[in-house]
């Protein structure tokens, strides 16, 4: 029996996220439009990435309850700029509106649904889409794993098509670029490792693999289908006799649908003491969709991610 973690190997839980924190150091904030934060978690998550050198928070939504959350937790945002809006839904359109503007480079969820920011972002007319479709990447410090691991998409899109996951896939290599992996090595999972005509996602994963060499996908190798654990399990890949560079060793796992990405992301984050980030790509600029889950290494580790993501962006893109 494999398991899904590795017992000769161990980091102490976080370690990855304060060597990505370091990665930071030299870097200029970016400009961060935090929509809506008004209760203390978020308020204060964009004050911790503020005080770390990550972003230079611009508060969007009700003044008012903006400076009275403050005063309630204690918190000091006098020298901070509030762009009052009357309630949640302006505060989303306000702060898509500072990106379009240039005066934003990136968006922080604050006390607001999800749903409700992704609305603004994703207008037809008023919003920051691109040809991309958008995605979300789980940035994954697994102490068991001796990298990073990221999977996607377990927040935006439900049940992907074989163009959206060409977008997913991409996403995920761009972000993976952004911190200096060169060529992430990407499984595209699925239940097994043989394409099998009753599994639409092993079809899928064979037809990314044959993009991928046809140049529709760049910058990454991958390997498909592949079972969760001959994608991380190099004993696992070795057992089915899979040679591949990717298998065992990957640095990307694309899940067949945002039900199983987000089963597996928690699965890892509560039964293998992982810490989660994760930002949103494939809009003009990053989404920090942060949760109320998420503890202040996790916020700062999602800031970290943008911050890195529009650097290299900037350097790419001059």
């Amino acid at each position: 029996m494999h398991d899904i973690i590795n017992p000769t190997y161990r980091h102490e839980p976080g370690a990855r996220y304060r060597q990505l924190l370091e990665a930071t150091r030299e870097l200029e904030p970016i400009s961060t439009a935090v929509v809506h934060p008004c209760d203390r978690l978020s308020l204060e998550g964009a004050l911790e990435a503020r005080q770390h050198g990550l972003i230079t928070p611009l508060l969007v939504g009700p003044e008012a309850r903006i400076r009275q959350t403050a005063r309630d937790a204690t918190l000091d945002i006098t020298d901070l700029e509030i762009v009052d809006t009357p309630h949640s839904h302006a505060a989303a359109a306000r702060a898509v509106a500072m990106v379009r503007e240039g005066r934003a480079s990136a968006l922080m969820k604050g006390a607001i649904h999800t749903d409700e920011v992704m609305a603004a972002v994703v207008d037809r007319n008023l919003g920051l889409r691109t040809e991309r479709r958008m995605s979300h990447v789980f940035a994954l410090d697994v102490p068991h794993y001796p990298k990073p691991l990221f999977i996607t998409d377990a927040a935006i899109n439900i049940y992907p098509d074989l163009a959206m996951k060409r977008d997913i896939v991409q996403n995920a290599i761009d972000l993976a670029h952004a911190l200096g992996i060169e060529r992430p090595l990407v499984a595209i999972l699925s239940a097994v490792e043989t394409v099998d005509g009753k599994i639409a996602s092993t079809i899928d994963a064979a037809a990314l693999c044959k993009m991928a060499e046809r140049g529709q996908i760049t910058g990454g190798e991958l390997e498909g289908p592949l079972a969760f654990d001959n994608a991380i399990s190099p004993e696992a890949a070795k057992a089915k006799h899979i040679d591949s560079s990717v298998a065992g060793h990957a640095d990307v796992l694309v899940a067949p649908d945002l039900e199983a990405a987000n089963m597996l992301a928690k699965q890892l984050i509560y039964l293998a003491e992982s810490q989660s980030a994760g930002i949103v790509l494939g809009a003009r600029v990053p989404i920090m969709l942060t949760s109320r889950a998420d503890d202040v290494l996790s916020r700062l580790a999602s800031a970290a991610l943008a911050q890195l993501y529009v650097h290299h962006h900037m350097r790419s893109d001059p």
